[in-house]
């Protein structure tokens, strides 16, 4: 078979594709002049100075890898086990450590303004940036402006666009050197512009609230922030555990929060042997896999640090980075061998297997409520294991059987 070339419809597709590419420009182009002029206004009714506001959207564009960010996150799962392993690691805890010498005089001055131990300050750092080594490489004005202009979240990202712009005008930082993550989280503790505009404090009083160069303003602004909701000073975050055998699960998920001394009269008792502090504080119980893993009893303070960052797994980790800090060992009880996260689909695979088993864990939507829990218990009673209600790909594996 033979090939053959149109010269002249050749060079007319190019011609059309080129002036499509150079027409679908021009139209971003405009699209972008209309938003950044359509948002001026708004800008300053909130305080924002022309001049701030020029020099903040010169060169702007939106950025394609922020848009990417927000259409292509895939489902991904991991156990809290595997989330821990990755962020609290020996040498995590020493690089902790080293900085909790280094930034002494400025953690131990956070700590008696805000009340705050170091080690909890020394660990969100460690999370956040791993202590400022990658703060993100986004401009936040136009990471904020391409996720407004693209209707992603518009009203929220919209509002921490112009409250981002308004920092620039109060001076705190220029625009070039605003840089934070694709989402506008900014500085070595990453906080949103609204966060900052609320809880940020110019530590070193310098007139400046510069969390992105300042490590003094980072730290002192993140236990400001915490001190704010309502940190404990001198209190732990919790407590890791060891349950009785035959302890009732049921019982412990209906009972929620409780004063530790009721948990102790249900045989729970600290896994290093020792009293705990003060038998008046109310906790709740954590089984993050299950009864076959690490237990621990959450005091006041580890909800606090879910105003961070609203996930028990990211709270646990700052609050086991910061004992590693102190120079606490690992947790005492092992994580189960083998274990893994389940997908939404697996969730309801198990599901779909415990009905088929007889156990009512209602329509399979992959979604674990419970009726869910309660087919999980009756089921783990019969088999004769402990009945904690944990759906966890060991579950799975064995309902396959």
């Amino acid at each position: 078979m033979s090939l053959s070339f149109n010269v002249p419809v050749a060079l007319s597709r190019l011609a059309l594709a080129a002036s499509l590419t150079l027409a679908s420009i021009v139209a971003v182009q405009a699209s972008t002049a209309d938003f950044v002029r359509g948002l001026w206004p708004e800008a300053e009714r909130a305080g924002v100075s022309r001049q701030a506001f020029e020099a903040a959207f010169a060169s702007y564009s939106p950025i394609p890898q922020v848009i990417e960010l927000t259409r292509s996150q895939p489902e991904f799962s991991q156990t809290v086990q595997q989330y821990i392993d990755k962020r609290v690691t020996s040498a995590q805890a020493n690089k902790g450590r080293a900085m909790r010498a280094e930034w002494a005089q400025t953690l131990a001055g956070a700590q008696q303004r805000y009340g705050v131990q170091p080690e909890i300050v020394l660990a969100i750092w460690g999370m956040e940036t791993n202590f400022g080594g990658f703060m993100g490489g986004n401009n936040t004005i136009h990471a904020l402006a391409t996720l407004t202009q693209n209707g992603y979240r518009a009203d929220f990202f919209r509002n921490e666009l112009v409250t981002a712009l308004r920092i620039i005008t109060d001076g705190h930082v220029s625009p070039n050197a605003m840089v934070g993550s694709w989402a506008g989280a900014m500085g070595h503790t990453q906080f949103m512009p609204s966060s900052f505009m609320r809880y940020a404090v110019d530590y070193n009083g310098d007139g400046k609230k510069d969390i992105w160069n300042s490590v003094p303003d980072a730290l002192g602004s993140t236990a400001n922030y915490l001190k704010s909701f309502g940190w404990r000073p001198g209190e732990t975050w919790g407590y890791e555990v060891k349950l009785p055998q035959n302890f009732d699960f049921a019982g412990a998920r209906q009972l929620d929060k409780a004063p530790l001394s009721q948990w102790q009269r249900l045989g729970i008792t600290r896994v290093s042997g020792r009293d705990f502090p003060r038998a008046g504080d109310m906790a709740r119980l954590y089984l993050p896999a299950g009864a076959a893993g690490p237990a621990f009893l959450l005091l006041p303070n580890f909800d606090v640090i879910k105003r961070y960052n609203n996930s028990d797994s990211y709270a646990l980790a700052v609050g086991h980075l910061a004992d590693r800090i102190i120079g606490g060992g690992d947790f005492a009880t092992p994580w189960p061998a083998g274990d893994y996260s389940l997908t939404k689909a697996q969730r309801a695979e198990a599901q779909t297997l415990l009905n088929r088993a007889g156990y009512d864990a209602g329509s399979p939507d992959g979604v674990v409520g419970p009726r869910t829990r309660a087919a999980v218990m009756s089921y783990q009673q019969r088999a004769g294991l402990p009945a904690d209600g944990y759906v966890s790909g060991l579950l799975l594996e064995r309902l396959k059987r």
